[in-house]
């Protein structure tokens, strides 16, 4: 299958919202997706993504990020979603993808990329460990919904 990485643009925003709910689906927590293309124009300076395109223009995925800096490294480039549509995995989209997220760090001098994967995914983790990342098994993640708490 023939496809191109290229950066995404406000156009693509409803693909890619569609692409965020199967995510969020095959994470098993649909429930959790609440953004819109109306949030992401709203916030587009601070939304960071690479998409996989068909030549006939399908978005079939796409990995998302945005840079932080860490106590310990310094600048890194923090690595949200990577999600390829089930009916186009296999065909290497998922590791060019992350390739390019790694290059694209590289460039923008990050001295890491740090991403999660959900314990259960052992495709993942095994495609992960394969390219050589540590899965570090001693912190848990912390959310807090601003939206859905009275912080008075």
């Amino acid at each position: 299958m023939n496809f191109t990485i290229r950066a995404a643009v406000e156009s693509d925003f409803e693909q890619i919202v569609n692409l965020f709910k199967e995510f969020a689906a095959f994470e098993k927590v649909p429930e959790r997706m609440l953004n819109s293309v109306e949030r992401m124009n709203i916030e587009k300076d601070l939304f960071h993504c690479f998409v996989a395109e068909t030549t006939d223009k399908i978005i079939v995925g796409y990995v998302t990020y945005f840079f932080g800096y860490f106590t310990w490294c310094g600048k890194a480039l923090y690595m949200d979603d990577l999600y390829v549509k089930p009916e186009y995995r296999g065909q290497k989209i998922g590791s060019t993808l992350i390739r390019h997220v790694f290059s694209y760090a590289k460039e923008s001098h990050c001295h890491k990329v740090r991403w999660q994967v959900s314990k259960w995914n052992d495709p993942a983790i095994a495609f992960y460990k394969s390219l050589g990342a540590v899965i570090e098994s001693t912190e848990a993640n912390c959310d807090l919904l601003l939206d859905c708490v009275n912080l008075s």
